[in-house]
């Protein structure tokens, strides 16, 4: 399982290119060479880059579902939509192609963002936006997730 940690700020270059954080780089040094899949998020306007390991684990379960369910089949094409399967390159540049880009709405600055096994991609102020909740929500959010898990489960 892959524990990714860290908040960057990049630029996107106008031919859709960023550079990945020498940080993060770093942590993903043994999932370089396997590749990754780039995705439209479902629940934010951003990206998602899921190392390729990660993303066989999350096609098990996509491909357990019944194609014969309407409902499971378009789950299916909506969720893989846009899908790239995407490499860091020899200077450690990631390629974003446009429709991602516009999916995303990705302007120079952007963030990426560690989310425990994916990284996120966003743009900068779209990023600011989401994470700056009020604290009193944030604190009734964070209870009502990981409130009713026990510490055997925590550890």
């Amino acid at each position: 399982m892959v524990n990714l940690i860290g908040t960057y700020e990049c630029t996107l270059d106008s031919k859709g290119r960023m550079l990945l954080p020498s940080g993060l780089k770093k942590q993903m040094d043994t999932l370089l060479q396997e590749g990754f899949v780039l995705k439209r998020s479902v629940f934010q306007p951003c990206l998602e880059l899921h190392p390729m390991s990660e993303w066989n684990q999350v096609m098990g379960k996509i491909n357990k579902l019944n194609r014969f369910v309407k409902k499971n089949n378009d789950f299916i094409r909506q969720f893989t939509a846009g899908l790239k399967n995407v490499e860091i390159d020899i200077s450690g540049r990631l390629q974003i192609s446009k429709d991602l880009i516009q999916f995303a709405k990705l302007e120079k600055n952007i963030v990426v963002a560690a989310a425990i096994n994916v990284i996120e991609i966003w743009d900068k102020n779209l990023y600011e936006d989401s994470v700056n909740v009020n604290d009193l929500d944030f604190a009734n959010l964070a209870e009502e997730v990981m409130g009713n898990i026990s510490e055997d489960e925590l550890s």
